[in-house]
């Protein structure tokens, strides 16, 4: 047993011995002589989505050995070379990578000197590529749906557009409608305005609108929705005006009232339907027709587009009416 552990003893310290004297830089003899060299690593790099591209920045290292530089993706299956057209670090160098899918990347860039040295790589990752997937999840800018346009004239011509608030990614929104020279017309607005006036629309044509977005404010490319929407059927509404505030106005040769229960107030005292006598308006008869008499509606209006008339429930109705106004 002493004999074995004198044998193994001695292995051992001749073991240490031939460690001892192997040379330190003995690695070289793998390197053929030659010293490892690392170019300098690029720096402040970014991303510029697109669709179905890309753009890569970066500032370019201070080392002038530095001939090109080589972007890999694709678990380095893909790449694409730079030329190192600067070696000055406030300038920015530009790689653009073309013909890629949709999807979110990871890119490795290394720089390159003259000999083929390669530096140590700078990833740059979440570099996503936007394209038909992004396109179809984009809506036009919502319309004020409750209250989407003014008509501003009798003639129609003129009218106001009204928009909401867009989402923060909305570069503009484009109005497509026929002008009254019988053109189509486009006109941009910007995400902040939310009212555009067109003082040129041929009345009884549609609106479309069709929204734009950039998926970062950095983004190459933006992005028109699949859709284009139009506005509401654009025509004067009909509102009925408050009646109680109508009152009489006698003027020299207006007709008069039979008797004081069927005076002109008659026609607008809120009866539903057609009425007898004396719930009636009924005229002395004292002067031939055509009869006339003056109402004032208690306010102005821009435009008066419909009447209605409901006539007596037995006789005596006119046949032919005109309204004539005056501000």
């Amino acid at each position: 047993m002493r004999k074995n552990k004198l044998i193994i003893t001695c292995i051992t310290a001749v073991c240490l011995v031939l460690g001892c004297t192997q040379k330190p830089d003995e690695f070289r003899d793998f390197l053929n002589g030659e010293e490892v060299k690392y170019p300098g690593i690029v720096s402040s790099t970014f991303v510029q989505p697109g669709n179905l591209r890309l753009r890569i920045g970066w500032s370019p290292s201070p080392d002038p050995s530095i001939t090109y530089y080589r972007v890999y993706w694709n678990n380095r299956r893909d790449s694409v070379e730079v030329p190192a057209t600067t070696h000055t670090q406030t300038d920015t160098i530009f790689a653009l990578i073309n013909n890629l899918q949709e999807y979110t990347y990871t890119f490795f860039v290394h720089s390159f000197d003259a000999k083929g040295n390669r530096s140590i790589p700078v990833e740059i990752s979440n570099a996503r590529v936007y394209g038909n997937t992004y396109r179809g999840s984009l809506l036009n800018r919502p319309i004020n749906i409750t209250d989407p346009y003014d008509l501003l004239n009798d003639e129609g011509n003129e009218i106001k557009l009204k928009f909401l608030t867009p989402d923060t990614s909305n570069i503009s929104t484009v109005i497509r409608y026929t002008n009254t020279a019988d053109q189509v017309t486009e006109l941009s607005i910007a995400p902040s305005q939310n009212e555009v006036t067109l003082t040129d629309f041929k009345y009884g044509t549609k609106i479309a609108y069709q929204s734009f977005y950039k998926p970062s404010s950095l983004s190459l490319d933006s992005f028109a929705t699949n859709v284009i929407d139009t506005f509401p059927v654009i025509e004067f509404g009909v509102v009925e005006v408050p009646k109680n505030l109508f009152s009489r106005v006698n003027l020299p040769y207006d007709v008069q009232a039979l008797e004081s229960g069927t005076q002109v107030d008659k026609l607008w005292d809120g009866s539903q339907g057609p009425q007898g006598y004396p719930n009636i308006f009924h005229s002395n008869g004292d002067s031939p027709l055509p009869h006339h008499f003056t109402m004032d509606m208690g306010k102005l209006y821009d435009s008066l587009r419909t009447l209605q008339v409901t006539g007596r429930n037995c006789c005596h109705n006119p046949t032919e009416f005109e309204v004539w106004g005056i501000a």
